[in-house]
């Protein structure tokens, strides 16, 4: 059975019509063209297809486009211009944070969202209590350690093993004011 739903993609309105068993991600890709979520394992369990929904990021393999008709979806390609990128966007290039780019826009989705999370408060495995790291004398936000951001980004993989170089460009992108957006 066919549904008729409406997505507001990166900034742009579209309508499109979906067997109601069509992924967010099918979705994107395949009827709107737009190929920044990539679909590594289908399953939920590499984070390649990771998308910001109304501001909080979601795995678009596993949500269903039906379920989501009027949202605001965000891409890595809709988080800023080339001329001026998102301060993750711009930390990822700073410290070479790829390598083949597969995972790449599902990375960036994921630090924004996550950053988003920290500020919000979103306590996580390591740091039960993120407000007991302020340091009150240089910073309003908690300082992320390694640890932290490994954990925080831990549901998106990278085959290459670029985590050296995304751990310090999650480092440099929360340390930006208003990279949370």
């Amino acid at each position: 059975m066919d549904s008729v739903i409406t997505l507001t993609v990166d900034g742009t309105r579209r309508r499109l019509t979906v067997d109601t068993r069509t992924t967010l991600l099918d979705a994107l890709r395949e009827r709107l063209g737009n190929t920044s979520p990539k679909k590594g394992c289908d399953h939920g369990q590499c984070g390649a297809c990771t998308v910001l929904l109304e501001g909080r990021r979601v795995l678009a393999c596993l949500t269903l486009a039906v379920a989501v008709d009027g949202a605001e979806v965000t891409t890595a390609d809709g988080l800023a211009t080339a001329a001026a990128p998102h301060p993750v966007q711009r930390a990822f290039l700073d410290h070479d944070a790829f390598q083949c780019g597969y995972c790449t826009p599902g990375q960036i989705c994921s630090a924004v969202g996550m950053l988003a999370e920290l500020a919000a408060g979103w306590p996580s495995h390591v740091t039960a209590d993120i407000t007991a790291d302020i340091d009150t004398n240089t910073a309003t936000e908690p300082v992320l350690s390694h640890a932290e951001i490994a954990e925080r980004m831990a549901g998106n993989l990278c085959r290459c093993g670029a985590y050296a170089n995304i751990v310090p460009a999650v480092e440099q992108a929360a340390a930006e004011p208003g990279t949370s957006r």
